[in-house]
C-alpha cells in the first residue's frame, strides 16, 4: 500500500479467502479473519504513512493458489 499526496493512518487490506485457505503466519501486520474474509491492518509502529510512503506486510497460506482481488481502506 503506498499513499500519493496525503498522511494515511490505520490501513487495512480485506480479502476473500478460497475454499480450504486459511493464513498460518503473518509479519508487518495484524490478521483478523471473519468467515471467508481476511483483514490485514497495520502494526502500533507502522500505522502512520507519510506522502509518498508505503508499507507492506507478508504472510504464509495454505490452501490452493488463487490471486485474490484486495481493497484497501481506512480501518
Amino acid at each position: 500500500m503506498s499513499t500519493a499526496r496525503t498522511t494515511l493512518l490505520l490501513a487495512a487490506v480485506r480479502w476473500t479467502l478460497g475454499s480450504g485457505q486459511s493464513v498460518s503466519q503473518i509479519w508487518s501486520g495484524r490478521l483478523a479473519t471473519s468467515g471467508t474474509t481476511a483483514t490485514v491492518t497495520n502494526e502500533s509502529d507502522n500505522g502512520a504513512l507519510a506522502a509518498g510512503a508505503s508499507a507492506t506486510f507478508g504472510f504464509i497460506a495454505t490452501g490452493t493458489a488463487t490471486a485474490p482481488a484486495l481493497s484497501c481502506a481506512r480501518s
